[in-house]
């Protein structure tokens, strides 16, 4: 995974954040787990040379992942994600 810098990981592209980029112009990035609002308001502004007007962050819970046939299941690590 290409890191975009050190708090900002890379850039989420989905059918949801697209339709809330299109209709409210809003970006949404993977980020660091330990960023605050404020780092990743700098970061944006600093790489994207906009002027960020809210930030809000959410810690989205891992997934459970299947091992092989067994019945065994594993979790996958929770992130932060900041839209």
């Amino acid at each position: 995974m290409p890191k975009i810098s050190e708090i900002l990981e890379k850039i989420l592209t989905t059918e949801k954040t697209t339709k809330v980029k299109e209709s409210q112009n809003k970006y949404t990035f993977r980020v660091r787990n330990g960023a605050s609002q404020g780092t990743v308001k700098t970061e944006v502004e600093k790489i994207y040379k906009v002027e960020v007007v809210k930030v809000n962050l959410m810690i989205v819970a891992g997934k459970k992942r299947r091992l092989s046939k067994t019945s065994r299941y594993i979790r996958l690590p929770i992130w932060k994600k900041a839209i």
